[in-house]
């Protein structure tokens, strides 16, 4: 099986055009740039999944601190109890604040009250600290909030 040019192409040869240098400079281009993408994405899932590891996590560390804290309560009632005592819970140190009433004959005081909360619309709401003076406040604009 000698194979020789005459044998090979029986008709006429083709000649290849030669490819223009700036689309060989594009195809590189864009070779290396698929190759930057394809290792931004490795290192984007790995970054990725030690971030997914970090938040649950979290959310058990969180889990965790939650029960021992409800746990906690239980024991202290039942301390409390057997002492013939009474557990009084911690109060909550955050409320929500919502407006809902409009801004019809409102004495001024109360819509002072209310600027001072920052709740210029209806159905607006605003996280505040529980103390004495935001309760006071809340019970002179009590016609006009719910919390």
């Amino acid at each position: 099986a000698d194979l020789t040019l005459s044998t090979m192409a029986k008709g006429p040869v083709k000649k290849v055009a030669p490819v223009p240098e700036h689309v060989l400079k594009k195809r590189k281009a864009q070779e290396t740039i698929k190759a930057a993408q394809q290792a931004k994405l490795v290192t984007d899932k790995k970054a990725s999944k030690i971030e997914r590891k970090s938040i649950i996590d979290k959310a058990a560390s969180y889990d965790k601190e939650y029960k021992i804290a409800a746990r906690d309560i239980v024991e202290k009632r039942r301390a409390a109890k057997k002492t013939n005592n009474f557990y009084m819970e911690p109060e909550p140190k955050l409320m929500l604040v919502v407006r809902i009433k409009g801004i019809n004959a409102v004495d001024p005081k109360t819509k002072k009250i209310l600027q001072l909360m920052r709740l210029r619309k209806i159905n607006s709401a605003v996280f505040m600290k529980v103390n004495s003076a935001s309760i006071n406040m809340l019970r002179l604009s009590g016609a006009y909030v719910t919390y």
